[in-house]
């Protein structure tokens, strides 16, 4: 390769790079935005409820299952562990993506992150619970499927943090933006399921008792293709040419957009009306 050649090829590498993570932070941004609408919904429903000793009220949400079990102290306080914590996991997750506080407030950084690893463990421990005393799902291959999310987060969160103690911070950062993206399995599966939903105009493959071949793909596919565009994404940006990081920036805008059109589905159709029977 000639050496003008080489100066040619550097700045078209450079705009690719620029390219690539300015489509990352497009998406990440979005996420925050869906995970704060998440935050909300969670603090607004679940909050003042739970502090009130009110789990009656979770009925109000029909689509839960086995929410407020009546006679269960254990089973319902459980599940307002599994609802708050996931609030906990909303916010402080968010919170970990925002460049700033890394750079400038390094000491929020790392005490938030520890809360949010140990926070996702709380939560993976308590949705197996749910799953495998209290039943808390349809069974079958769906409860594999969520089981399998809860075991790769205490699985990731155990890397992460072992990562950090080493001081491996490379390591460290993604094992924890795995964490990240299995933590949030079940906000993926429905900000997924409405995008779904809209780009198909109709629930197609939902099945009338939320058994179809999509619900029983997405459950596994929920925190599974996140993790796999996760990885995608860091290959990119560490290893591929500009061709390569065109194109998966050109994915991370079509999937921001996915997520966009869910997030707006899943609050207009689950979280507003339910928030309004309050």
């Amino acid at each position: 390769m000639t050496t003008a050649s080489v100066t040619m090829a550097a700045p078209r590498t450079r705009a690719a790079y620029g390219v690539l993570t300015s489509a990352a932070a497009l998406w990440w941004s979005m996420a925050i935005l869906g995970q704060w609408v998440f935050l909300y919904y969670i603090a607004t429903f679940y909050g003042g409820s739970t502090l009130q000793g009110n789990f009656a009220a979770w009925t109000k949400n029909h689509m839960l299952l086995k929410g407020y079990v009546p006679g269960d102290t254990a089973g319902n306080l459980t599940f307002a562990a599994h609802a708050l914590l996931a609030a906990v996991i909303a916010f402080g997750g968010a919170v970990q993506l925002i460049p700033w506080i890394r750079t400038h407030a390094i000491g929020i950084h790392r005490w938030n992150g520890r809360l949010f690893l140990a926070t996702a463990l709380a939560v993976s421990v308590t949705g197996l619970y749910m799953i495998w005393v209290r039943h808390a799902t349809t069974g079958g291959i769906n409860a594999i499927g969520i089981s399998l999310n809860g075991a790769l987060i205490i699985l990731f969160a155990a890397l992460a943090w072992r990562a950090v103690r080493a001081r491996s911070i490379d390591s460290h950062r993604r094992w924890a933006l795995r964490t990240f993206m299995v933590a949030n399995g079940q906000w993926f599966f429905r900000v997924g399921l409405f995008a779904w939903i809209i780009v198909n105009r109709g629930p197609v493959g939902i099945g009338k008792h939320f058994d179809g071949p999509f619900i029983v793909f997405w459950n596994f596919g929920c925190y599974l293709m996140p993790l796999a565009v996760l990885e995608v994404y860091l290959r990119a940006k560490d290893l591929a040419g500009p061709r390569a990081q065109y194109a998966v920036a050109g994915g991370l805008v079509v999937l921001t957009v996915l997520m966009g059109m869910g997030i707006f589905g899943a609050y207009m159709f689950i979280w507003r009306p339910i928030l309004a029977l309050i």
